[in-house]
């Protein structure tokens, strides 16, 4: 699957900021800035591998810098971010 460079989030209290660029069929790399990194950083990067892998991308650098996000809202903003770089519309599927 095709991607360009995307984005979605904020790097306000309690959300997260995800940013997405091609990665050639490289896999997908987590590139992860957080204030909770020791404590929940497994956990961050599962959430993000998995929910790309979900929307079928398979392939992806994954920039993330959070600031406590819940897992629920690093979903959201992972496939906000995977749907704008991959132009596919997964809520109308």
């Amino acid at each position: 699957m095709g991607i360009k460079n995307a984005q979605a989030g904020t790097l306000e209290s309690g959300d997260i900021l995800v940013r997405i660029s091609p990665n050639d069929g490289n896999g997908i790399e987590i590139n992860l800035d957080s204030t909770v990194a020791y404590q929940f950083g497994a956990q961050i990067r599962s959430v993000i591998d998995s929910t790309l892998r979900e929307l079928g991308v398979d392939s992806a650098v994954v920039y993330a810098t959070d600031k406590g996000a819940l897992d629920c809202t690093i979903r959201a903003r992972v496939t906000a971010a995977a749907v704008r770089a991959t132009g596919r519309d997964v809520w109308n599927d």
